[in-house]
């Protein structure tokens, strides 16, 4: 568990206060979170709507959130079943004390999964009053609406040697719909360099013929006549789409302790917490099988279909809106469990054994998809070979009149309401995660004082962990199959359990001598087995040295070890659709036009079916190996005299992980194979026999390497004025270095410092830019009980990147972002027991900048402070 302020340890912690927390308008803690500079976007927001099933989840540098280990109260607790991350909308934001973030590796005292350092949240117990807290919110567009309910109570007992803390809360945001902001109704989809850009998508609400006479042309609405296709056909799934998810929570928690003597102290907590999330989709678009299904690829029209007036077999696409809007809908149950003992053992020697089991368990449900082979029978569409999605096909009303509740089509017209319901179905999806974790650890901070003058006292700790971790995702039987007209799914199931034992060694060389104000070493270990990879010993050693009372130097040097999680091993893969282009769509490089005309396609005449999207497979790889680490910080910590209240600190940071584990981007595995600086991706790349991306994989790999460093800087300053005023000032400020990476073992690495993916990240855990700048300024005016604070965020611009290369103005119409400031205002007043606040969030109402992601017009993960709006929250607590 972290033990010590940023300003009096080795390791650099920042420690934020629940005080911090409330005076923003942050209503999760991964809101608040998300303000830091050094927290990354790589992990969720509550603005990251598709697939990302209304979880929040943290980072540290971008580094993943499964390089971050977050702990409750110094705990494990179990994560979410479908993110690979613990949910922040699950911690009741009321409760929080304190969180202690430890932005320095930490695997060897904490586990394989602290790489890039710990979050600790703490909880507050032991309490023995009361207090409850109202709050509602709301954009100044009228939605986003939040409300916020929670209270607690704490009672001692038998003379004081017991305690019992409950608490609750319930909390509700509702969404943000994208046709609700200007900036993101209309959804770009090309950014070529002095061409108007085209919005929407090529899947149209009416049927699109790509193929024989009629390729070119779309029906008209009633399906009698055809018109030649144009952009004004496009599909604009903005108006349909959620920009921010609806979140529903809450959370119910107790713990008790009772103190026998000093030797035995019994406790216990229990936090229970159900959240429902929700977002929408446009409807379903369709323009073949998709992979593992044997189904006709891509959709064909029999020529001897009576609806079919081309006399050819006839390849068409179209967006089924008879089907509605898709909504997904997620529910998920957590519940953590924690018990154990603790107290003296004798002679300064101190124990706490605990075991902690926790589980998620969620439902993810999605209406309105639609049934591929249901589409299929309607038609009257029969394949001559069922195993084969390019066989030949024909007309036969039979396969249709067979199926109860089948009526046959015309797709070239509106599905009527009988054909829209047998088309269309609910997909249902269940996982669940689990922990178990049993700790012993045992310290003693005065073991032996040093047998010299200005000598200190020997600190020793040490610790035995077990846990194991379980995971299950049981996907809906037709998304297995991929028979429907989303994205495939297989099963995912697979454990592992590890044994650890690590120690620590503190101690103060000199203390109050002569240029050694403090001299302190520390050294720290882990060693460690796991059931899949065997052995492996993990080491940090740091220096704090302050000469004089003013000033403090400190440096840390340490290695990582991180065995691939349950996630990454032994998820099952799927396929969902990435931004990303088709380099065989207009190119114009001779090497590239080349390597298509080899796979037969003219990229002069070839049109990709929906530009801006690829077919992408993701999932697990059983073949990981683990990545290993190095990680070494530098810095100084000034508290000067003469200006009492003032501490500020200057660190440098730096990680270098081996074997990093990651998925490339399906533009990288598509650049890479077309221009030939990697042909071997080009086995990752499928296409259909009509020259269409079938998909893409990308799994999880051993990619190569990771190398990032940064400096920090870290300003607090409180300042009385007089009896009846104090400022507050508080500023923290990351500049990133470098972010090198390799995207495969070997290979070339690339500098991502300053570079945006434009494109987006397929799934938690890959960040969506690297800004070389980021800062957060606090600052807090207190006149006797009123409370004025502002608060600023800055994130720098950034050139966009698609993993292999920068845009330029000679590529790309638009190829860069610039930095971007938000301002936010509360003000506080406390009367008696009673404290009122209210606040507006991005007080300007600054607007996200403009990202082609092809899906909203932004970088959600990096902007997802502005994408709301102006906000407005009221607040009053009572505590007695």
């Amino acid at each position: 568990m972290l033990r010590s302020s940023n300003n009096q340890n080795a390791n650099p912690v920042q420690i934020v206060t629940a005080k911090q927390i409330q005076q923003t308008s942050a209503v999760t803690l991964g809101d608040y979170l998300q303000r830091l500079p050094s927290i990354g976007n790589s992990g969720a927001s509550n603005t990251q709507t598709n697939g990302f099933g209304g979880v929040s989840c943290t980072d540290i540098r971008n580094l993943s959130s499964k390089r971050v280990l977050v702990l409750v109260d110094g705990k494990r607790v179990a994560q979410d079943p479908g993110a690979a991350c613990v949910d922040l909308n699950t911690i009741p934001i009321e409760q929080i004390a304190s969180v202690e973030i430890l932005k320095d590796g930490g695997s060897e005292l904490y586990g394989a999964d602290a790489v890039s350092g710990v979050v600790n949240i703490k909880l507050r117990h032991d309490l023995t009053t009361g207090g409850f807290t109202i709050r509602g919110g709301i954009t100044d567009r009228g939605d986003s609406r939040t409300g916020l309910i929670s209270g607690f109570k704490g009672w001692n007992f038998d003379h004081d040697k017991g305690n019992i803390t409950l608490a609750g809360q319930y909390m509700t945001q509702g969404p943000v719909m994208q046709r609700n902001r200007e900036w993101s109704r209309l959804v770009q989809a090309s950014n070529d360099p002095g061409v108007p850009p085209i919005y929407g998508s090529g899947y149209s609400a009416n049927t699109r013929v790509l193929s024989g006479p009629g390729a070119g042309l779309i029906s008209n609405n009633d399906g009698s006549t055809f018109s030649n296709y144009t952009s004004a056909d496009r599909y604009n799934y903005g108006n349909n789409q959620s920009l921010s998810n609806y979140i529903q929570n809450s959370v119910l928690s107790g713990d008790a302790h009772y103190r026998f003597s000093d030797h035995f102290n019994i406790y216990a907590n229990v936090r229970y917490a159900h959240k429902t999330a929700a977002a929408s989709l446009a409807p379903s678009p369709v323009a073949g099988s998709i992979y593992p299904s044997q189904l006709s690829n891509p959709l064909t029209l029999p020529a001897n279909a009576p609806y079919n007036p081309f006399g050819v077999d006839t390849i068409v696409q179209r967006r089924y809106t008879d089907l509605g809007d898709r909504r997904q809908e997620y529910a998920t149950d957590n519940l953590q469990i924690t018990g154990g003992m603790n107290g003296l053992i004798a002679h300064d020697w101190y124990y706490d054994a605990s075991m902690g089991y926790g589980v998620s368990q969620a439902r993810y449900d999605t209406n309105n998809m639609g049934n591929y082979r249901h589409i299929l029978e309607e038609y009257g569409i029969r394949q001559i070979d069922p195993t084969d999605p390019g066989s030949a096909v024909t007309y036969d009303p039979s396969v249709c009149q067979a199926a109860a509740g089948c009526t046959l089509q015309n797709p070239f017209a509106p599905m009527s309401q009988q054909g829209a319901s047998y088309a269309k179905f609910n997909q249902h999806d269940h996982s669940q995660y689990m922990i178990r974790d049993f700790n012993l650890r045992v310290n003693n901070d005065k073991v032996v004082r040093m047998p010299y003058e200005h000598g200190g006292a020997l600190g020793l700790a040490f610790g035995l962990e077990h846990r194991s971790e379980q995971l299950s995702y049981a996907p809906d039987p037709l998304a297995v199959n991929g028979d429907t007209t989303g994205n495939t799914q297989s099963y995912t199931g697979g454990g592992f359990n590890a044994t650890e034992i690590y120690g620590e060694a503190k101690l103060p060389l000199l203390r109050d001598a002569f240029l050694a104000r403090d001299l302190t070493v520390d050294a720290q270990g882990r060693w460690s087995h796991y059931n899949t990879f065997g052995n492996t010993q993990n080491w940090k050693v740091g220096i704090n040295w302050a000469p004089i009372r003013d000033i403090r130097f400190r440096a840390t040097l340490g290695t990582s070890y991180r065995q691939p999680n349950v996630y990454e091993l032994y998820q099952g893969q799927s396929l969902g659709y990435a931004a990303a282009n088709d380099p065989c769509s207009g190119a114009s490089s001779p090497t590239v036009v080349a390597n298509c005309m080899k796979q037969g396609i003219d990229p002069s005449t070839f049109e990709v079916a929906n530009s801006g999207q690829v077919p992408a497979i993701s999932g697990g790889n059983q073949n990981l190996r683990p990545e290993t680490g190095r990680t070494y910080t530098v810095g100084t910590v000034i508290t000067p005299r003469w200006v009492p209240g003032l501490s500020a600190s200057v660190e440098y940071w730096h990680y270098t992980i081996k074997n990093a584990i990651s998925a490339v981007s399906a533009q990288y595995v598509l650049d890479s194979c077309y221009t030939g600086s990697s042909p071997q991706y080009c086995s990752d790349i499928t296409r259909s026999s009509n020259g269409q991306i079938n998909y893409v994989s990308t799994l999880y790999d051993n990619l190569g390497g990771l190398k990032t460093s940064g400096i920090d800087f870290d300003l607090d300053y409180r300042f009385r004025i007089n009896r009846s005023n104090v400022l507050t000032l508080s500023n923290n400020l990351q500049q990133i270095v470098s972010y090198l990476q390799q995207n495969e073992p070997g290979g070339q690495w690339y500098n991502y410092a300053g570079r945006l993916f434009f494109q987006g990240s397929s799934a938690v855990g890959m960040p969506n830019g690297i800004p070389r700048l980021s800062n957060y300024t606090t600052a807090s005016w207190q006149h006797k009980a009123f409370t004025f604070t502002y608060m600023l965020h800055y994130t720098g611009g950034m050139v966009w990147n698609d993993m292999s290369q920068d845009l330029t103005p000679q590529t790309a119409g638009q190829w860069r972002t610039p930095g971007i400031f938000t301002h936010d205002v509360t003000v506080n007043y406390r009367w008696n027991k009673w404290n009122f606040e209210g606040g507006v969030n991005n007080i300007l109402d600054k607007k996200p900048p403009f990202v082609l992601d092809t899906a909203t017009n932004t970088a959600n993960a990096i902007y997802s402070g502005a994408i709301i709006g102006r906000y407005v929250f009221l607040q009053v607590n009572r505590s007695f």
